[in-house]
């Protein structure tokens, strides 16, 4: 009786195990969770935001900022005052799902150099997508905080997303 009982736990915890392995590699691929309401809209993965009006990177999953200071790239959870007057919400951001993009930075600057000052892309706060209802709302760093929020709320229209370098994880 006692060899039925612990074959039958040790089975048990197999498929305990199988089932947190499954639920891990699925959330490897999809991150829609984690990206910030003032994200664009149209995409299940996203790794950074390439931010062409600042000429600085938004690391999704981990929540920080990646921008330039005193010639090296630093990561903070905030952004310096010298972007205070940055709108987050109606600035332009291209998803780049590849490692550190900062290490080919002249590449991204280079291709999305006319995007610059272009506010017309729908973000995740405002979609009615229920892919986004569970979207990240955090990013609360006192630097930024009330920027973007101008009434805009339920724009119909998305906007073009164009060619953003996202690797095929748009849907």
């Amino acid at each position: 009786m006692k060899k039925l009982i612990f074959t039958a736990a040790i089975l048990f915890g197999c498929l305990l195990f199988k089932t947190a392995d499954a639920q891990i590699s699925i959330s490897a691929g999809i991150n829609i969770g984690v990206q910030p309401e003032w994200g664009p809209v149209g995409y299940a993965r996203a790794q950074y935001y390439y931010m062409p009006d600042i000429d600085a990177y938004y690391d999704v999953p981990a929540h920080m900022y990646v921008y330039r200071e005193n010639n090296v790239w630093v990561h903070r959870g905030y952004l310096p005052p010298r972007y205070a007057n940055w709108d987050r919400y109606h600035a332009y951001k291209a998803v780049i799902n590849e490692r550190n993009p900062w290490e080919h930075h002249e590449q991204w600057r280079a291709r999305y150099a006319g995007y610059r000052g272009r506010h017309d892309q729908g973000i995740i706060r405002d979609s009615h997508d229920e892919r986004y209802r569970n979207h990240w709302r955090g990013d609360g760093d006192g630097h930024d905080r009330g920027h973007g929020d101008h009434g805009d709320r339920g724009h119909g229209d998305h906007g073009d997303h164009g060619d953003h370098g996202d690797h095929g994880d748009r849907h």
